[in-house]
Formats: C-alpha cells, structure tokens, sequence
C-alpha cells in the first residue's frame, strides 16, 4: 500500500539554544562512539532526540506490565504480518534514534536483510506506539512531534495517567495533523492494518 510521508527534516529544523548560539548536536555516529569509548555505559537508558542525548526516566511495574500487554495482543493480532520491536532502536535521520516501547516494521525478505547491519529507518516503520506514565508530557509533546517531522505514519501513545490511548496521524512538520483520543470501550485498527481492530481495554487492562 502506498502511504505518502512528511519529507524528513533538514539541518533548519536543527534545535537552537534560547540563548542564541546553536546547540551543539549529537549525529548517531557520535552517540555510537560515545558508548563504545565509555561515556555512555551500557546501564543508562538513553536515546538519541534531534541531536541530544536524553536521559529515559526508569522502567516503572505499570508501564512495563503496559509494554507486555500491548506487546501479546499485537503480536497475537498481526504475527507474521510484521516485524515487532520492542524497546529497540529506530534511525530516523543523522541526528535522531529513539527506542520506541514498541515499533511495527515491514517485514519482507529484503528489509530482514537489512535489518541486520542497520536500524528501521522512517520508509520502513508502520507503527509506532509509546506507553506513558510519568513521561505523558514528553511523549504527546516534543517526542510526538519528532517522530511526525521524521515522517512515521502512525503513533500510538498509550496514556497510563489519563486511561486512553492518542492516536496521531497525518505527519508534517510541526507535529501530526490528525490526533485522536481513543477511550476505554472503544476499537482502533492501524493504518497499515484496517481489517484488524484493537480494544482500549485489552491494552489499557
């Protein structure tokens, strides 16, 4: 299927400093080196946002418990369909790769191949979702928008706090055109997948 995407972001997009001069940004490459030299230990979670480095607030019991759950139920829905990640990197651009709780990718024989030596990249990423605990803020607020100017059709962000899931699509470069709050009792199907329908509830629980 077809699917039209936000053009990726370029060096303007790039952060600035509020206090005038430009941040200095982080490429993927840089973060790799870090890690390798030592400054960055294997123990932190961190991720790589539009060139900073940003520190992942710990993994609570709710929002793991929330991982799994959500994990099961699109694993039990789509299988073989896809490839599902969970907590692992995707390379969107020089300057950016998040760990997603959970990433849908193409599956084909020549994307596993490439999955190999390299991250899903934007063509190859189906779904997104987030689950949000003590991060709600971030995650419908800078991350969103990240993961829109990247051109990722689709993100869900499962809201602990609130009893929801936001579903965001139409990626531009400000953020997602099209952002929709699902309650408990109600279905979503994804984009990639209209003929499967998820409840709130079952990943909610």
């Amino acid at each position: 299927m077809a699917i039209e995407r936000a053009v990726e972001a370029t060096p303007d997009d790039a952060p600035r400093s509020p206090w005038g001069p430009e941040l200095r940004l982080f490429t993927v490459d840089d973060y790799y080196k870090m890690a390798e030299a030592g400054i960055l230990s294997e123990q932190e979670r961190v991720e790589l946002i539009e060139g900073v480095i940003v520190k992942m607030p710990p993994i609570g019991p709710r929002h793991s418990l929330t991982v799994d759950r959500v994990n099961f139920v699109l694993i039990q829905r789509l299988g073989h369909r896809v490839r599902l990640s969970v907590q692992n990197p995707i390379r969107l651009g020089l300057h950016v790769e998040p760990q997603p709780d959970l990433t849908l990718s193409r599956n084909d024989a020549a994307r596993l191949r490439r999955y190999a030596t390299s991250h899903p990249g934007p063509s190859d990423v189906l779904l997104v979702v987030e689950v949000a605990d003590s991060s709600i803020n971030f995650d419908v607020g800078e991350k969103a928008e990240m993961y829109a100017r990247h051109g990722i059709i689709e993100l869900w962000v499962v809201d602990i706090p609130h009893d929801r899931v936001l579903v965001h699509r139409g990626p531009t470069r400000t953020g997602y055109s099209d952002v929709k709050t699902v309650q408990r009792g109600e279905t979503i199907a994804p984009l990639a997948f209209p003929d499967v329908t998820f409840t709130t509830d079952e990943m909610l629980g």
